[in-house]
Formats: structure tokens, C-alpha cells, sequence
């Protein structure tokens, strides 16, 4: 079976004997944080009772945080299973994404025999989003997904931008998820959430994750922000009942204490983004200016498993439509970490 997602660690390791330098997935470089292994090990003796399936504990901690009413949230395990949920309880017809995207939107509009049209985002213009994508939002149009910042571009919408699509969307009756899962990395992530758009539109749908920013994606948990209840409800119901487990509800009930070891992973990627990024150009890639923990590059079509077979991965972009097989996504890490990466590219460049 192939696999569409980075971070394929066990793939590498069973046909090389070892583990690879890996810039494939794009989580905190800085690993668990001591108070969530802490949590979880000290959830262990609950391991033998079921989870609760309403998370009612977890739900409102999110809630006091985030400034919403207990009903305006649902967890899931990661955000791909609010993905799947969400398309199971809607069941679109017709839906509309950018290209290049997530791999797991289409996926799961598969699942239910959507139709999904896709919106090309210009190369020559960076892979910007524009007002193009607010106007291809029809009648006709059932579900809509935007990712903020943009998978695996990197790429941030102005929130002018977001609510004339939010608008747009609830004219033409179309529910708009707004993945926000990469949003917290970026220091004006208040200012650029759809959050402050919540309580006038019940069809819009925030995703968010504490896999990517709390190094918590063997964890598996993320939350959907909705003001619909009754979609929720049936999001809710597309589903096993016990899709978060007791361990990653306490860790993310510690999560919500770890605002310290946030600030450190956001002022190290806004250190080494650019770093890096010059880093590439200065190897001949053309790099995207994209704003989040991943770096989007064009190289070699042979690049990616030239850099495999000296010890080092990177996502190859060649499977995302809208993209070819010179796309490649890089990870941005520790400043060690990058400069490893960048010797063993030089060395393949050569």
C-alpha cells in the first residue's frame, strides 16, 4: 500500500534498517512536552475503563480557552477524523477545494461519492488564494475547504478574504470548513483565525489539532469549532462513539497548560523559517514564501529519493493535484536539524 502522507517513519526504517533524518511531516520539533508525557502516564491506571465519549472534561477546558460556548466544540482523533465525520454527516454532492490542498479533504469526499472540483491556485502567482476562489463558490456548491495556512503552500488568506468566502458560502447555502490546524504556529494567529466569525455563521466549521504544535501526532486529537449543534451532533454520530481515548483527553487537558513551550516553538520556526528558506535558494531551489512550519521547494524530479538514499526525507509534493513531481515540502526544525538537512541536500545538488 502507498501512503500519500509524510512522516512515513516505519516505511523508511523497514527498507533501509535505520531511521531517516525526516523533514516529511511537519510537527514541533522540540517533541512532547514533559507535561502532557507526564499527563498521559499518569492517565494510565484509566486505561481499563471506556473513555468519555462526550469528552465533557476536555470540552470545557477548550472552552474556556477558546471563549466558546461547551456546545460549539467536538474532539475527534486528530483532525482527520472530524474530516471524515464531517463528510459523512453533510454527505456533499458537490464540493470545491484549492489545488494544490490536503490530500485527506478529497479523500473523504470520496468516501461518499462528492464530486469535487477543483480551483488551481496560479504557480506564477505563488499559490496565492484569491477573490477568484470566493467568486467559484456557486449554487451548486455543497462544501467548501480552506486551509489556514494553506498545505502544503504555506500560503495565509487575509481574514477580509475568509469572511468574503464565509459570506459568499452562506448565500450559496455551502458548509466551509476552515482548517486552522498549522494557524498557532504563526505569532498573529488571533488576528487570522475565522473564529471571530463563528457565532454569525452556523455552516462555517473551524478545525483545529494539537497534533502539529504539541508533537502529539501518535497522540491523535483535534476539536471542531461550530456554532451549528445540530451538525455537530451529527458529526458526532458519523462515527464510533469512542474516538478520543482517555490518554489523549488528559494530554489534552495538559496541552492547555503548555503555553510556555508554544512560545518556543513559534519564536524557533519564526528564527529558522527564513533561515532555512535562504539557506535553499542560496542550493538554487526556488522556495514559496509561505508563512508556516513547512517550506514549499522546487528541485530535481529525482531530488527526493536522491536525499532517501543519503539518509534524509522530505515530502515529495509530486501526488498533490495541482502540483508535479519538482514539488517538494520541507519540514522547518531545529537550527542542528536544518543545517544537517542542508549539507546532505548540498551534497546531492553536487
Amino acid at each position: 500500500m502507498k501512503l500519500v502522507h509524510g512522516g512515513d517513519w516505519a516505511g523508511y526504517r523497514a527498507e533501509f534498517g535505520r531511521d531517516a533524518l525526516d523533514f516529511s511531516a511537519n510537527v514541533s520539533p522540540l517533541g512532547l512536552p514533559h507535561g502532557v508525557a507526564a499527563a498521559i502516564s499518569a492517565a494510565l491506571p484509566t486505561a481499563d475503563r471506556y473513555p468519555d465519549p462526550l469528552c465533557r472534561e476536555l470540552r470545557a477546558a477548550l472552552a474556556a480557552a477558546e471563549g466558546v460556548p461547551i456546545e460549539h466544540i467536538l474532539c475527534g482523533s486528530g483532525a482527520a477524523d472530524l474530516i471524515f465525520r464531517l463528510v459523512l454527516a453533510v454527505k456533499p454532492r458537490r464540493a470545491l477545494l484549492p489545488a494544490p490542498t490536503f490530500a485527506e479533504y478529497a479523500a473523504a469526499l470520496d468516501t461518499v461519492g462528492c464530486t469535487v472540483e477543483r480551483f488551481l491556485l496560479d504557480e506564477a502567482n505563488d499559490f496565492v488564494l484569491t477573490e477568484d476562489f470566493v467568486q467559484a463558490v456557486t449554487e451548486g456548491t455543497d462544501m467548501v475547504f480552506l486551509c489556514q495556512p494553506n498545505n502544503p503552500t504555506g500560503q495565509v488568506t487575509p481574514p477580509a478574504l475568509v469572511e468574503r468566502l464565509i459570506s459568499r458560502c452562506a448565500d450559496c447555502g455551502a458548509v466551509l470548513v476552515v482548517d486552522e490546524c498549522f494557524l498557532d504556529f504563526l505569532p498573529d494567529r488571533d488576528a487570522l483565525t475565522a473564529e471571530q466569525f463563528l457565532n454569525d455563521a452556523p455552516k462555517l466549521v473551524i478545525l483545529k489539532a494539537f497534533t502539529k504544535l504539541y508533537a502529539m501526532a501518535g497522540v491523535r486529537l483535534g476539536y471542531a469549532l461550530c456554532s451549528d449543534t445540530a451538525l455537530l451532533a451529527g458529526m458526532q454520530a458519523a462515527g464510533q462513539p469512542w474516538a478520543v481515548s482517555s490518554l489523549a483527553q488528559a494530554a489534552g487537558l495538559a496541552v492547555l497548560q503548555e503555553s510556555a513551550y508554544a512560545e518556543e516553538v513559534r519564536t524557533l520556526i519564526e528564527a529558522e523559517r527564513p533561515r532555512l528558506a535562504d539557506a535553499l535558494r542560496a542550493l538554487g531551489l526556488y522556495v514559496i514564501e509561505g508563512r508556516a512550519n513547512y517550506l514549499l521547494f522546487r528541485a530535481p524530479a529525482d531530488f527526493g529519493e536522491k536525499l532517501r538514499q543519503h539518509g534524509a526525507v522530505v515530502r515529495s509534493c509530486g501526488n498533490y493535484p495541482g502540483l508535479d513531481d519538482g514539488w517538494y515540502r520541507t519540514a522547518v526544525r531545529t537550527k542542528e536539524e536544518n543545517t544537517k538537512l542542508l549539507a546532505i541536500m548540498k551534497e546531492v545538488l553536487a
